[in-house]
């Protein structure tokens, strides 16, 4: 017999979003790395906010969903806010529950800029890939270099040589005109 295809708009539903997410995820480990260190920042992240004004997302939460856009290159924060609007896994690795609102991404973008430029991004970085290096491998690995050069402004990252002149790889990593005569003569 065939079942039927009931939809139903609304419907309370009880399962923790622990309970979806496999034990086996690689995504729980980074996780627990993640929030250890944004247990021990939080002293730094509440002298970067006001006491009073319109709360902003916590940047616990924009963190790890600058981590999920980096681990699974999402090109863009329309496309992160999306996933987070669907996406199980997304919204347990971010902290949030199953029915909550997700943040307009301009709201996102405002706040991810103004956290990224301070040095408390850098520094939380630092530590997760510190904590991270026993568990990464040297096995071959395939990144998107538009993705890196999106996050790194020409400031950050300057041209070496005698020209000051950057050459473009084919991937979009910027290299200095020697360093790229040595790659490719």
């Amino acid at each position: 017999m065939r079942g039927d295809d009931n939809q139903q708009e609304g419907m309370f539903r009880y399962i923790s979003p622990e309970k979806r997410v496999p034990a086996d995820h690689p995504l729980r480990p980074i996780r627990k790395i993640v929030d250890e260190i944004l247990k021990e920042m939080s002293p730094q992240f509440a002298k970067l906010y006001s006491d009073v004004g319109r709360p902003s997302i916590a940047p616990e939460r924009l963190f790890r969903s600058l981590l999920l856009q980096i681990f699974y290159s999402v090109r863009s924060e329309r496309m992160l806010i999306e996933q987070l609007q669907y996406n199980l896994l997304f919204r347990w690795f971010v902290g949030m529950e199953m029915d909550e609102a997700v943040w307009k991404h301009a709201v996102f973008s405002k706040n991810r800029e103004r956290l990224l430029n301070e040095e408390i991004a850098e520094s939380f970085f630092q530590r997760v890939l510190e904590r991270a290096r026993p568990s990464l491998s040297d096995e071959h690995c395939t990144v998107d270099g538009t993705l890196i050069e999106a996050w790194v402004t020409p400031e950050e990252f300057p041209a070496k040589g005698r020209e000051g002149k950057a050459a473009r790889t084919g991937r979009g990593v910027r290299l200095s005109r020697r360093e790229a005569e040595e790659r490719d003569p």
